[in-house]
């Protein structure tokens, strides 16, 4: 009986080593500051649910590439594209790319203005042409501002509106301008468009403003793969989709 007892009390002792361990295991995550919102309201479901704890480091859509290719070490990196140097660098595996979500973009005006008409390309090209100013994150520092450019470009009005562009660093920064009065439209992700004193006039056309892939990379150096696939499933689940899509993302499927 002692014996057994014995065996019973060693036995739950290592049980209960395994399960502390687990629950002590950490993974880190880099995300770009666009995917913020939608990430933090799902991250206490991922740790209830696993046990793992989580790590988070926020950074600029731009920026987050960079990290990962000059080798800082994140288990799993969500990255907004385009990222060729973070590929070419080895740090991250491109069998484990996983879709997300998308971002779209949006335009905002001041709240209580008249909100124009932006249900075609060239709809939006007249309200582009008829704004005095037009503000939105500088390209060479956000992924949104990044986006905007590209959709700019596409639609063919980068040149004619130049002279009335205001670029500011981040999103936050660009819809408090706007919110002021300091421009008449603004453009950047709608996820992010929560910002006082703005209105949101709707989703831009796709035709010209393709949706940005949030898309979910596991390190070549992961510490713990089971936690890293584990946290990757967790962000691309039926769970984070419906969350993502309450944030005006759309759906990775």
């Amino acid at each position: 009986m002692k014996y057994l007892f014995s065996l019973v009390t060693i036995g739950a002792l290592l049980l209960g080593i395994s399960i502390g361990s687990r629950a002590q295991t950490e993974v880190t995550l880099l995300v770009p500051n666009p995917f913020r919102g939608p990430l933090d309201k799902v991250v206490p479901g991922f740790e209830s649910k696993t046990s793992y704890k989580l790590k988070v480091t926020y950074g600029k859509g731009m920026g987050t590439r960079q990290q990962v290719a000059r080798g800082e070490i994140f288990d799993v990196s969500i990255l907004l594209p385009p990222y060729p140097e973070a590929l070419a660098s080895g740090n991250i595996d491109p069998k484990s790319a996983t879709k997300l979500a998308s971002l779209t973009l949006a335009l905002g005006v001041k709240k209580g203005a008249p909100k124009p008409d932006i249900s075609t390309p060239e709809a939006f090209k007249q309200t582009l042409l008829a704004a005095n100013t037009i503000a939105y994150v500088d390209p060479m520092i956000g992924s949104d501002g990044f986006a905007t450019q590209a959709a700019l470009q596409k639609l063919g009005v980068v040149d004619q509106i130049k002279s009335k562009t205001k670029l500011s660093a981040n999103s936050t920064i660009v819809g408090d301008v706007t919110a002021k009065g300091g421009a008449d439209v603004c453009i950047f992700y709608l996820n992010e468009m929560e910002v006082p004193g703005l209105d949101v006039v709707g989703r831009l056309p796709k035709q010209f403003a393709t949706p940005v892939q949030v898309v979910a990379f596991i390190s070549t150096h992961v510490k713990d793969a089971k936690a890293a696939k584990a946290l990757v499933r967790y962000l691309s689940s039926p769970d984070a989709e419906s969350s993502y899509k309450k944030d005006g993302l759309e759906p990775a499927r």
